[in-house]
């Protein structure tokens, strides 16, 4: 296991994430403490020290089976994180109530690392609201040593963040943000990062293999790799990918059984970052992946002056290709939660006036239906 430095602390590359846990019978809310200890007892002896569970992973249960899990061991031994539930917004009066009870759950007296969870459309408005108090009470329990470093996690654009970062900033230590080889060009990450190094701040990776996307790809792409390096899996791929990015700290994998961790901790043992030619196979690889599913939309924003319910239709194409993409997913949804029902894609009446002036021949009256059908 390799290890970055982060303000004195030596924190091990690979960090365990513990939203997608073993669980029994397929049920999400009861993780397998039996294999959850085996996994955190293999973690902890092969070096890796930084461990992230959240208020809502696992129904809840995920910080209550990671406390006991690593409450077997000093706690000076392991970094833990957690993060306040801002992405449901009738979380956002309680903070100290759910703050104390996560304490609680986890068994522990403080938290190494706590974060505003998921910065997004829905909840900026009111993560800047001071009613709420949210802010002024996480740097008061990071005064009282209750949290050790405070950051945020962003699944929101680069406005988004933006926005937080100029009221926060100041006070903020990291930023974890999905990253991987395809959101630097899918989710424009190039630009959030940019943004985050403005500000000095180091970079957490959640979603290293999009949701185990990345874990396996088509046979033509996968024999490209192959023959660069004959004995890499394709998981190594996405983790030497982020090894190559200079403001990443710790990257966060949801291992959902022994094998993979295993299998993770293999690949940390040595950091490996691509070089140049690793690099452009790679991202021939994403471009041709993405190129395969969403629609070629330029934002030239034509369509607008034309839609008679004047839906910003570059935007929601821009949502649709995630929620293509992905498979599904909370990204599009949590976005378009921030938008009035008469914006939505729903509204849209199927006029075809867009799809006349649209110099990429989109059929955008057939997407519009399209998402709205995924969407339920």
């Amino acid at each position: 296991m390799f290890y970055k430095d982060f303000k004195g602390l030596k924190i091990s590359a690979l960090g365990m994430g513990a939203m997608r846990l073993p669980v029994i019978d397929g049920d999400d809310s009861r993780p397998d403490t039996e294999k959850v200890f085996e996994m955190v007892d293999f973690a902890m002896k092969s070096g890796v020290n930084y461990y992230d569970t959240a208020w809502g992973y696992h129904s809840g249960n995920s910080e209550r089976v990671m406390g006991k899990a690593l409450s077997r061991y000093p706690r000076e031994s392991f970094f833990l994180a957690s993060k306040f539930p801002g992405y449901d917004l009738s979380n956002m009066d309680k903070v100290e109530e759910i703050f104390n009870k996560q304490l609680e759950k986890c068994g522990v007296d403080y938290f190494d690392f706590y974060l505003f969870h998921n910065v997004c459309e829905l909840n900026i408005d009111c993560y800047l609201d001071e009613r709420y108090g949210i802010y002024d009470h996480l740097m008061k329990q990071k005064e009282n040593g209750r949290i050790r470093h405070l950051g945020f996690s962003a699944h929101g654009s680069r406005d988004v963040i933006k926005r937080f970062l100029e009221r926060y900033g100041r006070s903020m230590e990291f930023c974890q943000l999905q990253l991987n080889y395809i959101d630097m060009t899918f989710q424009k990450d190039e630009e959030k990062i940019e943004l985050i190094r403005e500000y000095g701040l180091p970079i957490w990776v959640m979603e290293p293999l999009r949701g185990g996307m990345l874990a396996s790809l088509s046979d033509e792409n996968a024999s490209k790799l192959r023959r660069l390096c004959p004995n890499d899996g394709i998981p190594v791929w996405a983790f030497r990918y982020l090894e190559s990015i200079p403001d990443v700290t710790v990257i966060l994998s949801g291992m959902s059984d022994l094998t993979q961790l295993k299998d993770n901790i293999n690949t940390f043992s040595v950091e490996r970052p691509l070089d140049e030619n690793e690099k452009a196979v790679l991202s021939e690889i994403a471009e041709e992946m993405i190129k395969s599913i969403v629609l070629p939309c330029t934002a030239c924003r034509y369509c607008t002056s034309h839609c008679p319910m004047e839906l910003d239709i570059p935007m929601l194409l821009e949502l649709y290709n995630e929620h293509k993409f992905t498979g599904g997913g909370f990204i599009a949804p949590m976005a378009l939660g921030s938008i009035e029902k008469d914006k939505q894609p729903s509204a849209c009446i199927g006029c075809r006036s867009c799809e006349q002036v649209c110099p990429q021949q989109i059929k955008i009256s057939e997407a519009m239906s399209d998402f709205s059908s995924m969407l339920g």
